[in-house]
């Protein structure tokens, strides 16, 4: 049985257990992830989405093989075995075509599909639900489902002819957060999808997988894409509230193999994270909080290298990158609003993090590169340490972490992914190893 299976049955059984999703492509953030789950002796399930990776390379320039072999190459530096991996593909489906009729979009997301599933990928996110040139707008969960079903007919085929046999798991579902956070404030709140609309998916994904003739497969669909009422937006983090969604817990438990997928799940508190994997939520997916993570210490580093390194020595970092991000603003210009003063700070410290965009730019690389190196040459003082990264100075003085630039990353990261691996799995050690 697929170690997601098992997970999600031993899930359905009772168990207060789940899996946390990592949606990045950032190298650092891999890394970290992987060791995490070495760590922890538990699973590391990493995911692209579509506008991420595809057939002709995505905004990472990588295809699926591609991918796979990038997580493959960290894990193996790291010592994490493969078969602890499982690779997911995050809105399989027209998204990246919305802009040409419905036909090229879902010809394009055939082979999209087909590139994922004979990369290895498992778990498969089919997600048909937007409108394309020709479509009308919403499109309708009939419609949604019935494209949803075009695929999975497809990656069924591809598992076949690649491997002998389909160990393919899917996710069905689209009610989710705008990727990255939300655009606008949060001040309205947000509310959990109503228990009849996760129903009428469910139906409307299971009726048109019928009409195909893929009635063998639903147990292999294992999760429902709803909004639990979480989100985050460039300053501020709705919270899980567990009482609002108690009607719409029970709807899993009407069905013997599904569980809920919860997206953007960054910057949920542990206690709430535990929550949510109590009622029902057990894969939760995580991407703009590692990478604000990793750019936090990475301006704390560059911070003691101010006080550290002669000023004709230093990686300017921080300059590096406004300025890069002012010359090239499109991954940030349709997000940020306001005067400039406030775009400012948002390039910097927003909760969505376009800035995430920006760290596979050769001169931002070449000055993390020259700060590391910087930092790596002498032993950072543990008095600035302890000012710009306490957590890591407790660790460090505990034994626990070297006193390394880079090692202090991983664990900066770490500090996240440890809050997701304690909530997803109490019984498991977090890892006091990075």
């Amino acid at each position: 049985m697929n170690p997601l299976s098992e997970l999600i049955a031993r899930h359905k059984q009772g168990e207060p257990i789940g899996i946390y999703s990592v949606c990045s492509a950032h190298p650092l953030v891999l890394e970290a992830a992987l060791r995490q789950a070495r760590a922890s002796n538990g699973l590391a399930l990493i995911e692209a989405t579509s506008n991420q990776v595809d057939q002709t390379g995505g905004y990472t320039g990588m295809t699926p093989v591609d991918f796979r072999d990038f997580v493959m190459s960290i894990a193996e530096k790291v010592g994490l075995p493969a078969h602890r991996i499982i690779l997911g593909g995050d809105h399989l489906g027209p998204n990246r075509w919305q802009n040409e009729s419905a036909e090229v979009a879902m010809a394009n997301a055939e082979e999209l599909i087909r590139h994922y599933v004979a990369a290895g990928f498992e778990k498969i996110h089919l997600d048909c639900s937007m409108s394309c040139a020709d479509d009308p707008t919403p499109l309708g969960d009939e419609r949604a489902a019935e494209r949803a079903a075009r695929l999975a007919t497809i990656a069924e085929q591809t598992a076949e002819e690649r491997f002998g046999e389909s160990r393919l798991l899917y996710i069905v579902g689209t009610e989710v957060p705008v990727p990255g956070g939300a655009r606008e404030s949060l001040d309205s709140g947000i509310t959990p999808t109503s228990p009849q609309a996760a129903r009428d998916t469910i139906a409307a994904h299971r009726q048109a997988f019928s009409r195909v003739g893929l009635d063998a497969i639903w147990p292999r669909v294992i999760g429902l894409v709803v909004q639990p009422g979480v989100e985050f937006d460039h300053l501020h983090v709705i919270d899980y509230q567990r009482d609002e969604a108690q009607a719409l817990k029970s709807v899993v438990d009407e069905y013997g193999h599904l569980v809920f997928e919860a997206h953007s799940t960054d910057y949920q508190t542990r206690s709430a994270l535990e929550a949510l994997v109590q009622d029902h939520f057990a894969i939760l997916k995580v991407g703009p909080g590692l990478t604000f993570a990793l750019r936090e210490a990475l301006f704390a580093l560059e911070d003691m290298e101010t006080l550290l390194v002669p000023a004709d020595q230093r990686s300017r970092l921080g300059e590096t990158v406004e300025r890069r991000m002012c010359e090239a603003p499109g991954y940030w210009q349709g997000h940020y609003h306001g005067d400039e003063a406030q775009q400012r700070f948002a390039r910097r410290f927003s909760l969505s993090d376009r800035i995430r965009y920006y760290w596979p730019d050769p001169e931002i690389q070449a000055a993390q590169q020259t700060l590391v190196n910087n930092l790596a040459e002498q032993e950072i003082p543990l008095p600035l340490l302890s000012r710009y990264m306490p957590l890591q100075y407790r660790r460090v003085r505990e034994g626990h972490l070297e006193n390394h630039p880079h090692t202090l990353l991983m664990d900066h990261v770490s500090t996240v992914l440890r809050d997701y691996a304690a909530a997803c799995d109490p019984s498991h050690t977090c890892g006091d190893q990075p």
